[in-house]
């Protein structure tokens, strides 16, 4: 292509009227924040100052924090007193989660609400080249205790949190037993659910890799 004098100079005005208004753009925005007060700007003539603080929010205390604190780690610290069986549990189920994740637990709603029943395949881990094995409560997960804190915390998923513990170790009992990782006449409680050896607990290693730029 053939560029004349003509269309370079044409080109030097657009750019040079590209920065003038750059220029003025900033300049504008500068002078707004200024008179706001921003940067380190002198409010302008009659504006409020900005208070030190908003006085949003109030302390949290011991009881507000207490709350809160419900997560109950793998080695069970945090889990509160009571107790469940298969037998308590099993009403509970049909009652607070068989609307999402089926009668046997075999998941709902084309897959969009996990199963949970099924412990299969028992002799192998073959979920890194096959993703279309369920991960269940019975052939994946490494901590029995994961199940204590995911329900207390977010289930049922209509009403997260509005189980009392008694009903939270009863469904985690049912779930445990139809697995089939604990007999159905197991107690379950503060004591007991932290000695559950999970099915796949030694498929599960340390994470001992280490960042920074070296990281591959």
């Amino acid at each position: 292509m053939t560029v004349t004098r003509d269309t370079i100079r044409t080109a030097r005005r657009a750019i040079a009227a590209a920065g003038l208004f750059a220029a003025l753009a900033c300049r504008g925005s500068d002078t707004q924040t200024n008179q706001a007060g921003g940067n380190g700007g002198a409010a302008a003539p009659g504006a409020a100052a900005l208070p030190a603080r908003f006085a949003l929010g109030s302390p949290a205390d011991s009881a507000m924090l207490a709350a809160i604190n419900i997560d109950v780690n793998p080695a069970g610290a945090g889990l509160p007193p009571g107790r469940g069986s298969w037998a308590t549990g099993k009403p509970l189920y049909a009652a607070k989660c068989a609307m999402c994740h089926g009668v046997n637990g075999e998941g709902g709603n084309g897959g969009f609400y996990p199963a949970l029943i099924g412990p299969e395949p028992r002799d192998s881990f073959p979920f890194a080249h096959d993703a279309k094995i369920p991960h269940t409560i019975g052939n994946y997960w490494p901590y029995a205790t994961t199940l204590y804190d995911y329900i207390h915390r977010a289930m049922p998923y209509t009403a997260p949190g509005s189980l009392a513990p008694d009903e939270v170790y009863s469904i985690v009992a049912y779930l445990l037993a139809e697995n089939q990782v604990i007999p159905r006449d197991a107690v379950i409680d503060a004591t007991t659910l932290p000695k559950v050896k999970m099915p796949a607990h030694d498929r599960f290693v340390p994470d001992d890799r280490h960042g920074g730029p070296t990281f591959r």
